[in-house]
């Protein structure tokens, strides 16, 4: 590119211009049709199609269209669009600076015109240069193309930040829930103050999962957030693509969700009771298992049943002391490092490994350091699943163990799992619940307990039996529509039944050995 001085009537020409006009309505060419704007003013104003909008393809038309070379670039040279072309630095940061708007050169056998390109961050160049003269046609050509890459990266700009924005409220959405799901309700609560004042005001919330494809799932979040107003907590899964989790303390959240799962097919809806917020992992887990009986449900939709659960039936003070008994090995831990240890294992005995940490927002090779550390204080095998059952139900009782909340006599003789088993409430529950299997003739019952005292493992379980593992599988999937519950995923509903099994004394005792245990069995 020749210095400025030689601008000149003998050895070039420049003319600098004013700045330019925004983009008309109609754009004019040079003898279109009667009342029609001239073809390469249509295949310009097609780039602004939301499918087509890429300022490479323009550079790539203009450069085409006008039989030239064509470059897009900032005040420090990085390249945009197009191929680079040799420009003269002065003039170039006078465009960009605002001096001038446009200029137009000619010499050594080129012609160059550049314009200024708007840009919401910073100021663009398109230079264009070809061996011909620029006529009018490709002059406005020029001109024109300018306005339009200043509306498609105006608008480019203001979609990012928008995407951005979105990202970062979603991004805090998923930590409030992560920080429910752990019990940190002071975090979550600070968190969502800013944001959503007054959503975890209450004490109690319920908690939905809306289920529908994975391609369907950002569009069905965003309409469960405009369904709810922005009065409830609307949370991508982490852990299932096509879930959206909603925690709300409004009763009308149920009915703002059902009108959403009805207007569209493959939709579901599951709900869970009202829990206090530190309960909001289990309440979690109760929507999921209503998700799976609202998958055969006419409407769509089902709230989790509030079945007479075993706990309840048990002696209250004998259970916290049992309770308390069973988890005092994790009393010598931090109260920071025992929540998280407490809070990553009650989900990773609902969920598997690879879910729970989705779910907490850490990696899988920390929830199963987390839960095996557990493990080794408790003096437990959590492959063993009468063990994982006897856990869930310490780690849930534990949640209500509040400070202050009286537990037995630490110098009282420490209550067993046998004792709390053995109440006649307790059995009657347990039979009730079994008795349905016994009307199968294929000895359902057995087959069932004999799959769990193999951990779940249908082979050993076959072995044991002297039959074939498809078999065991076929009537564990039998046993689930006649007890009402899920049993392959492990979960609430398949520890409910393992301590019926060991109430009903089907199963022999877990075994947990620490260093607090006062004997091996729990």
């Amino acid at each position: 590119m020749p210095d400025r001085d030689r601008y000149g009537a003998n050895e070039g020409k420049a003319e600098v211009t004013g700045r330019r006009d925004a983009i008309r309505g109609e754009i004019r060419g040079e003898q279109p049709a009667a009342g029609q704007a001239p073809a390469w003013a249509r295949e310009l104003l097609e780039h602004l199609r939301p499918s087509a909008r890429d300022v490479r393809r323009i550079a790539d038309w203009l450069a085409a269209t006008v039989h030239a070379a064509v470059a897009l670039q900032d005040a420090e040279g990085n390249l945009l669009a197009g191929r680079r072309l040799p420009l003269d630095e002065d003039l170039v940061a006078d465009l960009t600076s605002g001096r001038i708007a446009s200029a137009a050169w000619e010499g050594e056998g080129r012609h160059l015109r550049l314009v200024r390109v708007e840009h919401p961050s910073r100021a663009l160049v398109l230079a264009v240069s070809r061996r011909t003269p620029f006529d009018r046609r490709a002059a406005d050509v020029v001109t024109h193309t300018a306005q339009v890459l200043e509306l498609l990266l105006a608008a480019r700009e203001t979609a990012t930040a928008g995407q951005l924005l979105r990202r970062a409220t979603a991004d805090l959405r998923l930590a409030i829930m992560q920080l429910l799901m752990v019990e940190d309700i002071v975090a979550a609560r600070r968190v969502a103050a800013g944001l959503w004042p007054g959503l975890l005001d209450a004490d109690t919330a319920c908690v939905y999962v809306v289920e529908s494809t994975p391609a369907r799932r950002d569009r069905l979040a965003e309409e469960a957030l405009d369904a709810t107003a922005g009065e409830a907590l609307v949370v991508r899964c982490p852990a299932m693509d096509g879930h959206v989790i909603v925690l709300s303390p409004r009763e009308a959240t149920a009915s703002d969700l059902r009108s959403l799962v009805v207007r569209h097919d493959d939709t579901y809806l599951g709900g869970s009771a009202r829990q206090s917020l530190a309960r909001t992992a289990t309440a979690y887990g109760q929507a999921v298992s209503a998700l799976a009986v609202a998958r055969f449900r006419p409407d769509k939709a089902a709230v989790y049943a509030e079945r007479i659960h075993p706990e309840r039936l048990m002696d209250p003070e004998a259970l916290r002391g049992w309770t308390a008994r069973l988890l005092r090995p994790l009393d010598v831990l931090p109260h920071h490092t025992r929540a998280e240890l407490l809070a990553t294992t009650r989900l990773g005995l609902e969920f598997t490994a690879v879910s729970t940490a989705k779910i907490l927002g850490v990696s899988r090779n920390t929830v199963r350091a987390r839960m095996e550390r557990v493990e080794t204080m408790l003096g437990a095998d959590f492959d063993d699943v009468t063990a994982r059952a006897v856990a869930h139900l310490a780690l849930h009782t534990q949640i209500n163990l509040q400070d202050g909340q009286a537990v037995a006599d630490p110098g009282a003789d420490p209550p067993r799992l046998a004792d709390l088993l053995s109440g006649e409430a307790v059995r009657a529950w347990a039979q009730q619940l079994l008795g349905p299997l016994e009307d199968d003739s294929r000895n359902l019952r057995r087959t069932l307990g004999a799959w769990v005292a193999s951990g779940g493992n249908a082979g050993r379980a076959a072995q044991s039996l002297g039959v074939h593992a498809q078999t065991v599988r076929e009537h564990v999937r039998s046993a689930e529509p006649i007890l009402e519950r899920q049993l392959l995923a492990a979960g609430t509903d398949l520890y409910e039944v393992v301590l019926a099994l060991l109430a009903a004394g089907d199963l022999p005792q877990p075994v947990f050995a620490g260093p607090a245990q006062t004997s091996s069995p729990a």
